[in-house]
Order: structure tokens, then C-alpha cells, then sequence
């Protein structure tokens, strides 16, 4: 017991050293992009958890600001990739091209060739530039004239949708919304916050922003991330939670029966795992507590639980269920 106690301090300290980036991160976020902590929040937990997100939003609350923020404070390659109807997977992985004066074939990397893609509007593409995408996600690796090539690392696709205009869009299959680590939300700024755009914008100097941090700090702490510990009761915590997505009824949940079609993929209990353990890091801790699971919950397990006609027809969304699913499991 006196030796586990020795390592726990051991790790706590070395979080507390190493977590500093997050707070550099979080600094340099907020010096170009007004307000939104819980997208700014998101995207450094999704950095340092190794996993994609899903943004969702109406057009200009700064979630290309966001990105592209983030991207320099990494000194990363971005790729921002509009996508629409007539995009094709050569447009988005690159193709084979032939070189005349050398009388041969030679690969041309297409834009996903980068460490932070933007897929704007990813739903407006239709499922073969999907399929194309969801390959790199995945695999990390893109297949070109039937030879695969590795992305760069750190590689993070962050996509928009909006979530009122759907005419001429393409719903993104369950497969591909399951690569996604979060669906986030974002929402309007406050009153404040957007008088301090105004002025922002008003301003003779728009805030620059320089890189703090190399790749190799990125990777290095994405390390110490997995050696945080999670005790057998936050296991337990986490697959009871995803379970009574599937079996709402074993929780005593049963009016959720007919009420969900499908619960959450097994993909649900890693990412809630692993972003437990980069809020743990962010809070300079090297264990999780259950507030650290139940603070990533809905954005986790938002995209991951399908719902029947029934459903809707009541008016029930994804958020109401997880709320009562973490009302009702008990906290260890």
C-alpha cells in the first residue's frame, strides 16, 4: 500500500509539471477567440486524448477561429477543406499524376496531408469523400494508387455541421459519427463576450498568435496521459454508464426501452476512459475521480445513442437520456 501511495505522488507530481501546456494552450486560445471555454476546453482535451471532434453549430460563433488558433499555437500544418456536393476523394487524399518528362507516375498528396484538418460542412459531401475520410481517421494512413501512406502526427480532424440548414446534405453514417471522440455544442456568446468581439474586431491590431508548444511535447504528454490511473470502481462507473444505453432496463430505466434503438459502441467506454484521464491531466492530477467522467459524458455519448420514431415523436433527445442515465447510476 505504501509503495502504490509512492507512485501516485510520484505521477501526481509529474502531471503537475507536464500540464502546464494546457494552460499555455488555454492562454492562447483565449487571446484570439472570445468567450466559448467548453469548445476551447474540447479541443485541448481532444489533443491530448489523441481523437477527433464533431463541432455543431449555427455559422460564426469562431469555430474556424478556434481551429486555426489552435493549429498555431502548435506550429502545425492546417488544412481547411470545404466540403461540398462535387468533392471527390482524389480532392481530399491526393492522386496519382504522371510526370511527362520523367515517363512515370508520381503520388500528389491531397490536403489531409496535415496535422489539423477543418472539414467544414463534412455533411454536405456525399458517402465516397466520407468513406475517403473516415480511412485517415481510422487507420492514420491514406491509400493512394493501392499504396498506403502515413499521416502526420499529431493528426486531428476537427468537422463542422450546421444544424439547421439539412437541404442538399449527406447525414453522416453511424460508422463514421462513432470515429468521432466528441460532439460538441456550440452555443452563442454571452452578452459581454460579444460586445468584447465587437471590439476586438473594432480594434486597430488583431491578436496574433505565436506557437508554445512543439509536437514532440504534444506526444510526450499524451504518454503520461495513459499512465494516469483509474481505479476498478471508475471501470466499472464507465461501462455501467454505456451499458444502460444498451440495456436501459437492467438500470431501472425501463421507459427508455422502447425508446432507444441502439446504445452506445464499445468505442463510448474508451473515449470516456481516455478523456477522463486528460481532464484528470488538465486538473494537474494523476488519478481520475468520477466528476471527471461525468464532466465528458454528454459530448461523448451525444452522437453514439440512437433514437426510435417513438422518440421523437415525444420530443426526447440524446441529452435528456444521458442526464437521467448519470441521475440514475450510482457514483462510486
Amino acid at each position: 500500500m505504501a509503495d502504490y501511495q509512492i507512485n501516485i505522488e510520484e505521477l501526481n507530481e509529474k502531471v503537475a509539471q507536464k500540464s502546464r501546456i494546457t494552460e499555455m494552450l488555454m492562454r492562447g486560445l483565449d487571446h484570439t477567440v472570445i468567450g466559448q471555454h467548453h469548445l476551447k476546453e474540447r479541443l485541448i482535451l481532444a489533443l491530448l486524448a489523441d481523437g477527433h471532434v464533431l463541432l455543431e453549430g449555427m455559422p460564426g460563433l469562431a469555430k474556424t477561429l478556434a481551429v486555426k488558433s489552435l493549429a498555431q499555437l502548435l506550429d502545425a500544418r492546417f488544412s481547411r477543406i470545404q466540403f461540398t456536393p462535387d468533392l471527390l476523394p482524389a480532392d481530399l487524399i491526393g492522386t496519382m499524376i504522371y510526370s511527362q518528362r520523367d515517363e512515370e507516375f508520381r503520388v500528389k498528396m491531397g490536403p489531409v496531408f496535415a496535422n489539423i484538418i477543418l472539414a467544414d460542412e463534412i455533411n454536405r459531401s456525399p458517402a465516397k469523400v466520407q468513406s475517403a475520410l473516415l480511412e485517415a481517421m481510422q487507420e492514420r494512413q491514406v491509400t493512394i494508387g493501392g499504396n498506403g501512406y502515413r499521416l502526420p502526427d499529431p493528426f486531428l480532424v476537427l468537422a463542422t455541421q450546421n444544424p439547421i440548414e439539412q437541404e442538399g446534405t449527406y447525414p453522416l453514417p453511424e460508422a463514421q459519427t462513432d470515429r468521432f471522440m466528441f460532439k460538441v455544442i456550440v452555443e452563442y456568446p454571452e452578452k459581454e463576450e460579444e460586445k468584447l468581439i465587437l471590439r476586438q474586431q473594432s480594434s486597430v491590431t488583431i491578436p496574433e498568435t505565436t506557437p508554445v508548444l512543439s509536437h514532440q511535447e504534444i506526444i510526450a504528454a499524451r504518454k503520461l496521459i495513459r499512465e494516469i490511473y483509474l481505479d476498478e470502481k471508475i471501470e466499472n462507473y464507465i461501462t455501467d454508464i454505456v451499458f444502460a444505453t444498451r440495456h436501459p432496463s437492467k438500470y431501472k430505466l425501463d421507459h427508455f426501452s422502447g425508446l432507444i434503438q441502439y446504445g452506445a459502441s464499445p468505442r463510448a467506454s474508451i473515449y470516456l476512459s481516455l478523456t477522463a484521464k486528460a481532464v484528470a491531466f488538465m486538473n494537474q492530477r494523476g488519478f481520475v475521480i468520477p466528476e471527471d467522467v461525468r464532466s465528458v459524458c454528454h459530448d461523448v455519448l451525444r452522437h453514439r445513442i440512437g433514437l426510435t420514431y417513438e422518440a421523437q415523436a415525444e420530443d426526447l433527445d440524446t441529452e435528456d437520456i444521458v442526464t437521467e442515465i448519470l441521475n440514475q447510476i450510482e457514483v462510486p
